[in-house]
């Protein structure tokens, strides 16, 4: 009896490999990394330091001796690659893919956006000041380093600890380290400059469940994607009605 032959890996499927996140996610970075240094020659200011997940990764290469305002964005393409590299998954480029991804991560972006309009007193619009540019390229940093903070490695790691170490069943190993990684991204947001609230508390946690639960069904490049799309719609809302607010990045 012939035995039938493979399916080949669909767009679900091969959207979530490690390499296809790092082509989709690697523009990205390009241009966050760039801009930063662009805007920041041109304007006399340091963007860099307003994105507290980027600063998180430079005080942790700080603990080795290793200093550098690459490190976090080598971090990223450093950890894919090698995670790529442990799958053994071809190294082909599909450039309909990533427009597939980009298509995707705008729909799953307006879940967020209503959850963030029914929660606050209004619609977050922008805690940070300053010019438009200057959000944006901040929305794509977040966007990268946020997500590598709290999912790839975050989540990560607490589901390692939870399930390996502290030998939880996987279920319960599982949700675990998706609350208490979400409990932090929304924390961490309160470290420097936003006075806590209970609202924007819980619009934050519930937005890291959802981030949780892309990264672990869709991938890291697609929780990347629906991060950075929101952060950039606020910033073009906030264009259209003017005013002060919040960033849920």
């Amino acid at each position: 009896m012939t035995e039938l032959a493979p399916r080949p890996p669909g767009y679900f499927q091969l959207s979530e490999w490690p390499w296809h996140s790092l082509i989709f996610v690697l523009p990205l970075i390009v241009v966050y990394e760039v801009g930063i240094r662009w805007y920041a020659h041109a304007s006399g200011s340091e963007v860099q330091a307003q994105i507290a997940a980027s600063a998180l990764m430079r005080r942790f290469f700080l603990w080795f001796g290793a200093t550098g305002t690459m490190l976090p964005a080598l971090a990223v393409i450093g950890i894919l690659l090698a995670w790529h590299i442990a799958r053994n998954d071809p190294w082909t480029i599909r450039p309909i893919l990533y427009m597939g991804m980009v298509l995707e991560s705008a729909i799953l972006t307006a879940p967020l956006i209503a959850l963030g309009m029914a929660l606050p007193t209004s619609f977050p619009l922008m805690g940070l000041d300053g010019p438009s540019i200057n959000l944006m390229l901040l929305g794509l940093g977040a966007g990268v380093y946020e997500e590598l903070v709290f999912r790839l490695i975050g989540l990560t790691f607490l589901n390692f600890l939870l399930a390996d170490v502290l030998r939880w069943s996987a279920r319960p190993a599982l949700i675990g380290s998706v609350a208490l990684s979400s409990i932090a991204f929304a924390l961490y947001h309160y470290w420097g400059y936003e006075a806590f609230q209970w609202r924007s508390m819980v619009f934050r946690t519930l937005a890291g469940i959802y981030f949780a639960i892309l990264f672990l069904t869709r991938g890291f490049g697609i929780s990347v994607g629906v991060h950075a799309t929101y952060d950039i719609f606020v910033v073009l809302l906030r264009q259209i009605v003017p005013g002060d607010g919040e960033l849920f990045s």
